[in-house]
């Protein structure tokens, strides 16, 4: 839900670039990529499990930090590189910010 939130079609109908994108139906690339924010989750609450860390404001700073290290990086290396517009670029970053609270929490809870 975090990423058809954050990146769904009201933001991709109204703030890309069409030769970003590829031509043709969706719905395999929307299925194959659904799977990707469960194995997310489920890795963040293995790391923290492995790390035994279960207070929920370190959860929240090993989330923040997971963040920094990966998502951060790589989407604004990507939008130095590649034509993405910056409410995009926002919502991505923000998307996955979320995503690994979520997995924070759940951890907390698990």
């Amino acid at each position: 839900m975090t990423d058809w939130f954050f990146a769904g079609d009201w933001i991709h109908k109204r703030f890309t670039y069409p030769e970003i994108w590829r031509e043709g139906p969706e719905a395999r690339a929307i299925l194959a990529s659904s799977v990707f924010p469960f194995v997310t989750c489920a890795a963040f609450m293995s790391l923290a499990q492995w790390l035994g860390i279960h207070a929920l404001p370190s959860l929240l700073i090993v989330a923040a930090l997971a963040w920094m290290i990966g998502p951060l990086p790589l989407i604004l290396t990507d939008a130095a590189f590649m034509k993405l517009h910056r409410v995009f670029v926002v919502s991505y970053l923000v998307g996955w910010l979320v995503k690994l609270l979520i997995g924070a929490f759940a951890a907390h809870w698990a």
